[in-house]
């Protein structure tokens, strides 16, 4: 299937998933009184399915974001182990980011700025199903706001058994915001107070503070960062509902906002090597958050019943500087 485009009548604002490739938003342009921000990095040949598809645009990260440890856990003592040649592995050996990323999904809805992509697992991977304690459903829905790009995410359990899971995205956002921009001198925010202490990517169940170059609340310039930290303890706005990261580009007098609920407890950042870009990851739980909560660590673990689904949202929006 080629990819979808979606666009906003409103503004000329567009956006392009690859359904073929884990339904991947892998571009979003957002038009801004006639200033083209190009918001998400991606490959120019991502959508012919030359490229790792954790590598660019925005994968989707079902039903474990990250890594867990060895591709192994146990669950209601059930050992269970995901072998490498169903999923994903990095090269230490951790099976890593879901079983949803890699492969196609299928579009259940379509309109001129919307689509809806869903991926159940006995269907679209039979392969990987005796790999998790249970079926599951997740649907996506991607929809053109002006220039807000809209992502609503509904997860059911239509399973007879409980449905263990945890849930990521991976954007990667480009940077600078205009052209005429120095990638140098744009600032990342976000409100995390904590990290997890890590080695080998994997948590040993600490968190500490932030501190010199992961403390993000009053932003830090993308030159100053060399990032792969899942950052924790964020704040909410006002409300108390909603959690907010930031790339501004102050030359430019523009900005991206991603924008979730409290859901999502933890935010990975990361740096990818020799590239003009930044993931900003918000996740429901920490990496290797199965392992984790099995040992007693609060880890962000969820448990959806049979019959039960859960819903929630992420937005991704440029926008001007207000001074």
């Amino acid at each position: 299937m080629p990819p979808l485009l979606l666009e906003d009548t409103s503004t000329g604002s567009t956006a392009r998933i690859a359904p073929e490739l884990g339904f991947n938003c892998f571009e979003f342009q957002a038009n801004l009184g006639g200033r083209l921000v190009d918001v998400i990095d991606a490959a120019p040949e991502f959508a012919e399915g030359n490229e790792r598809p954790s590598g660019h645009g925005i994968p989707i990260l079902f039903p474990f974001p990250n890594r867990i440890r060895e591709g192994r856990f146990s669950w209601n003592g059930i050992d269970y182990e995901i072998p490498s040649s169903t999923c994903p592995y990095d090269a230490t050996d951790n099976a890593i980011h879901g079983f949803c990323l890699d492969r196609p999904w299928r579009v259940v809805e379509q309109g001129q700025s919307f689509a809806v992509g869903q991926f159940r697992l006995s269907q679209d991977a039979p392969d990987r199903l005796d790999c998790w304690p249970a079926d599951f459903l997740i649907e996506v829905r991607y929809e053109l706001r002006g220039t807000t790009l809209r992502c609503d995410v509904r997860i059911a359990n239509p399973d007879d058994k409980p449905l263990p899971w945890g849930f990521g995205t991976h954007p990667y956002f480009r940077l600078p915001l205009d052209p005429h921009s120095a990638p140098a001198r744009c600032l990342v925010q976000a409100s995390a107070a904590e990290l997890w202490e890590l080695t080998d990517c994997l948590p040993t169940g600490n968190r500490l503070p932030v501190g010199e170059g992961t403390d993000l609340r009053d932003g830090e310039y993308f030159d100053c960062l060399k990032l792969d930290d899942v950052l924790t303890n964020l704040a909410a706005d006002d409300s108390g509902r909603i959690v907010e990261s930031v790339l501004m580009d102050e030359q430019a007098g523009l900005q991206v906002s991603q924008r979730f609920d409290t859901t999502f407890r933890e935010l990975v950042v990361f740096t990818p090597p020799g590239r003009n870009a930044v993931c900003l990851e918000p996740y429901t739980c920490v990496t290797d958050a199965l392992n984790l909560q099995e040992s007693g660590v609060d880890a962000g673990w969820n448990v959806l019943p049979p019959g039960e689904e859960f819903r929630t949202w992420i937005e991704i929006a440029a926008e001007l500087v207000l001074a």
